[in-house]
């Protein structure tokens, strides 16, 4: 069964334009109940969050309607990152959970996520069932048996906590000097809650959402407002999530980016030496550097490669019971702690790295060299198909040729812009950039 209305990570696109209206909205939360509701036998809950876009409102209440109408009881969380609705869906005994929320995308963007009643991402096939659904007539419940809804107002400080119990008993965070930027997203206020109880010295930025300013100059993805800020304080560390929380991109003292790929890398080695790492194994996306690859090699650690996106890094690891994943991008999945990626949880490792052993963020942060890596995005039309073209196909084919073996290439469609990237990994950089830059030219003139 093939899905068209899911991507890579639920049901992404702008807000008020299909996929992303109330109406959809309303038909998802419809189909989902309808899906979930299969045992009519007892009573049916839905946990959802949000980030703080101004469409999540919209959306909020469109689901809560299609929920309802099927007789789904429905938990309102407000504003909380992503792997709190994984936490609490389990843990509020519901059967789904739900994310509203567009990642590290810009404001006018919006998504919905989905959770099974364990607190992971629902698998593809659970998935097309419930697109399915929606394409159906969806039969709701009688009038007796229209579910309700309810406001849940202590959901962030039941994963505040849950966050914290991830720091070992006893270490505290004293005399750190930390810069968090929290995206004006969802984290906004539970990450700083979480550092400042566990004695860190905050400044935060990226903590006065409007709606409209998620994602904007701030977060993960523009790290470097809290590189200035850094530098401006004198800071030790910087966390820097995403719109979700989800993600995170660390800053060392000057103000230097860490990557998801060096994070990784941290806690393959430590937590191999200790005994910890579930098979010896991690594992990464097709996207991860070629560089992490061989510091792992090198260290008798397999990597387990994976399709671009956090539920098939989880997936891979549920499949093979490992317990350490990601994504270069921030992704940091740690499932002795969390059932999705969480960028805070990932962040408290790594500062409790640095105050057990008394390091500097640099000292833990530049485990590898990188193979130098080009990325460049393409964006495409509706309805084109850029890499079914036999021009692009050939662009790709010839590209492959000239790297020969000595680095790598990566061409993919976006699962949830409508972007094919092009990625290529080589230690000649001037042969990477002309590979990279003849690929960009064919699928330009195919889109």
């Amino acid at each position: 069964m093939t899905r068209k209305l899911f991507g890579t990570d639920g049901v992404r696109g702008r807000a008020n334009t299909y996929p992303m209206t109330a109406e959809m909205a309303l038909r998802l939360g419809a189909a989902a109940g309808r899906y979930f509701r299969r045992d009519g036998s007892r009573a049916h809950r839905v946990v959802i969050g949000k980030d703080t876009r101004l469409s999540g409102y919209m959306i909020e209440n469109a689901l809560t309607a299609g929920f309802t109408s099927t007789g789904m009881n429905v938990l309102l969380l407000g504003p909380v990152p992503t792997p709190a609705v994984g936490l609490l869906t389990p843990s509020m005994r519901a059967d789904v959970g739900v994310m509203i929320s567009a990642s590290h995308n810009p404001a006018e963007d919006n998504g919905i996520k989905l959770f099974g009643p364990d607190g992971f991402k629902l698998s593809d096939e659970a998935e097309a069932e419930i697109e399915a659904l929606v394409a159906s007539d969806i039969v709701p419940s009688d009038a007796a048996n229209i579910g309700r809804a309810k406001r849940i107002d202590d959901g962030r400080f039941r994963y505040v906590e849950r966050v914290k119990g991830t720091v070992p008993q006893g270490r505290r965070l004293d005399g750190l000097k930390v810069v968090l930027d929290c995206a004006n997203g969802a984290a906004y206020r539970a990450a700083p809650e979480v550092l400042w109880e566990l004695g860190a010295d905050v400044t935060t930025i990226g903590v006065s959402p409007d709606g409209r300013n998620i994602n904007a100059g701030v977060g993960s993805t523009a790290p470097e407002a809290a590189a200035a800020r850094i530098r401006e304080v004198g800071a030790d560390v910087g966390l820097c999530l995403d719109g979700d929380g989800d993600r995170v991109i660390l800053l060392d003292e000057t103000g230097s980016v860490i990557d998801g790929d060096q994070i990784m890398a941290l806690f393959a080695d430590r937590w191999a030496a200790e005994g910890r790492l579930n098979a010896r194994t991690l594992a990464a996306t097709v996207m991860s550097n070629l560089g992490l690859e061989r510091f792992l090699s090198d260290r008798q650690i397999a990597l387990h490669r994976t399709p671009v996106g956090d539920r098939y890094v989880v997936e891979a690891m549920r499949a093979q019971g490992l317990n350490l994943g990601g994504e270069q991008s921030g992704h940091i999945v740690m499932t002795d702690y969390a059932t999705t990626g969480d960028g805070l949880i990932a962040g408290l490792q790594f500062l409790a790295e640095m105050v057990a052993g008394g390091h500097r963020a640099s000292e833990l942060a530049h485990n590898f060299e990188k193979v130098p890596q080009l990325l460049k995005n393409v964006r495409f039309g509706d309805g084109r198909a850029p890499l079914d073209q036999a021009a692009v196909q050939a662009a790709i084919a010839a590209g492959e040729a000239r790297l020969n073996g000595s680095g790598r290439l990566l061409i993919r469609k976006s699962g949830t812009e409508p972007l094919i990237r092009v990625m290529a990994e080589a230690e000649d950089e001037a042969l990477m950039a002309s590979v990279v830059d003849d690929i960009v030219a064919a699928v330009m003139a195919a889109a």
